[in-house]
C-alpha cells in the first residue's frame, strides 16, 4: 500500500515515522505529494495535484482524509487497529476533525523548507523519482483489492 503525504508538513513527517515504527511487516511505502512520483500517482488516480489530504492507495482504490487515516490505523501493530471503531462515525463528521487539523497543521506544528531525507533504515520504504509507474504496479498489484470508502474531493 502506498501512502502519499505532505512532505513539507512537520506533523505529516512525524506521522510517517510513527507509521513506520508500527508497521513491522512493511506493508506501507511512502511518497510525498510534492514529489514527481506522488504527482504521477495523483494524476493516475484522477486526483488534483494540489490535493490537501493524505492519500492511501491500495490496489486500484484510494482513500482520502479520515478514511485513509482509519484504514492505515487498521493495519498497524498494537492497539491502534482498535481505532477502526470510528468507522461507525459518519464520514462527514470524521472529516470535520480531519479538515480542522489539515487546515491548521502548519500553524500548529510548523512547515519544513524541504522534504527530510529518510534514514538509511527508512530509505527502502520511500518511493522516489527513479521509480516509474511500471515499478509502482508491483506495489499496487500486491495490495488487497477491496471496496473503496474513498471519495473524490470537491
Amino acid at each position: 500500500m502506498v501512502i502519499l503525504f505532505d512532505g513539507v508538513c512537520y506533523f505529516c513527517n512525524r506521522a510517517v515515522r510513527f507509521i513506520i515504527k508500527r508497521d513491522p511487516k512493511a506493508r506501507f511505502v511512502f511518497a510525498s505529494l510534492q514529489s514527481p512520483i506522488g504527482q504521477k500517482l495523483l494524476q493516475h488516480y484522477g486526483l488534483p495535484t494540489t490535493l490537501n489530504s493524505m492519500v492511501l492507495i491500495q490496489g486500484e482504490r484510494y482513500f482520502l482524509r479520515s478514511d485513509a487515516a482509519l484504514k492505515i490505523a487498521s493495519h498497524l501493530a498494537g492497539f491502534y487497529r482498535l481505532l477502526g471503531i470510528f468507522w461507525i462515525v459518519p464520514r462527514f463528521v470524521r472529516d470535520i476533525f480531519y479538515n480542522l487539523v489539515a487546515r491548521n497543521r502548519y500553524k500548529w506544528w510548523g512547515k519544513l523548507d524541504s522534504c527530510p531525507i529518510p534514514t538509511a533504515e527508512e530509505k527502502s520504504r520511500f518511493l522516489n523519482e527513479k521509480k516509474d509507474l511500471e515499478d509502482l504496479k508491483v506495489y499496487l498489484q500486491t495490495s488487497t483489492k477491496e471496496k473503496s470508502y474513498g471519495h473524490l474531493p470537491t
